[in-house]
């Protein structure tokens, strides 16, 4: 059960938002894939990426932390081995710094400044998680102008 397929469907909405400007499509797509997978009950590594990039278009702050908290719930299930058997080449570990760096400013739009700073916290915590690749520069990046809204 590597699920290169639906992995490759999530990254084609994730294109379809990010490159070429279409949130309300990947919307739709990542709503489809959602079903497909069985919603909160699928393979855990498919339903971590898909809510956290679900999360990136959501037009509501609120629908976007309830997207963003499915995806840390589902990481809390998944397994370094589910990673390396869809060919994932980091630990479930290096995943929570993004997680939580969503939620910290999904609860700084809300107006909850303890939750998002409790989040901050978490997502420094795991910062030692990541590798010197562009994937750790970017988080590493979203932690410091996070730190800068503190």
């Amino acid at each position: 059960m590597a699920g290169g397929q639906e992995l490759s469907r999530i990254a084609q909405a994730v294109d379809l938002h990010h490159n070429r400007g279409e949130p309300e499509a990947a919307r739709l797509l990542f709503a489809q894939i959602w079903d497909e997978i069985g919603g909160e009950r699928g393979d855990p590594l498919h339903v971590s990426v898909l809510a956290h990039a679900m999360a990136d278009v959501q037009d509501n702050p609120q629908q976007e932390l309830l997207w963003d908290l499915r995806a840390l719930a589902a990481a809390d299930r998944l397994t370094d081995a589910r990673l390396s058997e869809a060919g994932v080449a980091m630990s479930v570990a290096a995943l929570y710094p993004s997680l939580h760096l969503t939620l910290c400013a999904c609860y700084r739009k809300l107006g909850d400044p303890g939750r998002a700073r409790e989040h901050l916290e978490l997502a420094r915590a795991g910062i030692g998680e990541l590798g010197d690749d562009d994937y750790g520069r970017l988080i590493k990046e979203g932690l410091r102008q996070e730190e800068d809204f503190a």
